[in-house]
C-alpha cells in the first residue's frame, strides 16, 4: 500500500488535515498526520518532531502544508515531497519562518507573555471565514489551535545543500503561494494549481485536494 505523511503547518493544529489524511485513505493510500509540539520557540523541536514522524513510517510520498514546506525535504529522508500551498526554503543560506513584511505585522499583535493570538485570530473574521465557511469546522480548529510565540518566526532556518534538486512538486491553491509557485515551476518540478481556492482548501474540498496530490506524487514516480 502506498503511504504519505502529511506534515501539518505548526501554525494549525493536526485535526485540520484529518479530512485530507481520510479522503488520501479513501484513494487507497494510507496517510497519517505528522504531530508538531506546542508552541516551539524556533524550528528545531519542529524538525525533531517531524523527521521522527517521517523515520518511524518511511511513507512513499511527504506532503507539506503552508510553514510546514520549510521543514519538508530536511525531514523528507529521501521520499519525494508535494508542496500543498507551501512556504519554500530559501534556495541558499537561512531566512526568517516569516516573511519580513509579516514579521513586522506580528509583532504588533504579540502578547505580554510572548505569544501571538492563534493563527486564525491573525485576520479579519471575514477573511477567515471566505477560506472557511463552514463554521463547525471553524469552531473546532479553534478549539485546540495554539499560540505560537513571536520568537518562532523571527528564527532562521535553510534546507540541506542541493535541496532543490530532490523529487519535489508544487501543488498551489490559488496565487496566496504565487512567488512559490513560479520559483517551483523555473526549478521545472511538476506544478498544479487549484484555481480559486483558498489556503484552507483542503478543508473545502479534501477530495479535490486529494485527487491533485495523488496525481502529483504520480509525477514523481509513486504509485500504488
Amino acid at each position: 500500500m502506498t503511504t504519505a505523511v502529511l506534515l501539518p503547518s505548526p501554525l494549525l493544529p493536526p485535526v485540520a488535515y484529518s479530512p485530507l489524511a481520510d479522503a488520501v485513505g479513501r484513494r487507497g493510500w494510507a496517510a497519517s498526520v505528522a504531530q508538531p509540539p506546542t508552541a516551539p520557540a524556533g524550528p528545531s523541536p519542529v524538525l525533531t518532531a517531524y523527521a521522527s514522524f517521517v523515520r518511524e513510517r518511511r511513507p512513499d510520498v511527504v506532503v507539506a502544508h503552508s510553514n510546514a514546506g520549510r521543514y519538508a525535504v530536511a525531514v523528507a529522508s529521501g521520499a519525494p515531497v508535494v508542496y500543498v500551498d507551501a512556504a519554500l526554503p530559501p534556495e541558499e543560506g537561512e531566512a526568517p519562518l516569516a516573511p519580513e513584511g509579516l514579521l513586522s505585522r506580528l509583532a504588533s499583535m504579540v502578547g505580554g507573555d510572548g505569544l501571538l493570538p492563534p493563527w486564525t485570530r491573525w485576520w479579519p473574521e471575514e477573511d477567515v471565514t471566505a477560506v472557511l465557511p463552514d463554521r463547525d469546522v471553524l469552531a473546532g480548529i479553534r478549539a485546540v489551535e495554539a499560540r505560537l510565540p513571536l520568537a518562532y518566526f523571527q528564527a532562521r532556518l535553510g534546507a540541506p545543500p542541493g535541496w532543490t534538486g530532490s523529487r519535489q512538486a508544487y501543488l498551489a491553491y490559488g496565487g496566496t503561494y504565487a512567488e512559490e509557485l513560479s520559483v517551483a515551476r523555473l526549478l521545472g518540478w511538476p506544478v498544479a494549481v487549484l484555481e480559486g481556492a483558498g489556503h484552507l482548501h483542503h478543508l473545502v474540498d479534501p477530495d479535490a485536494v486529494a485527487d491533485a496530490v495523488v496525481a502529483m506524487a504520480g509525477q514523481l514516480g509513486v504509485h500504488e
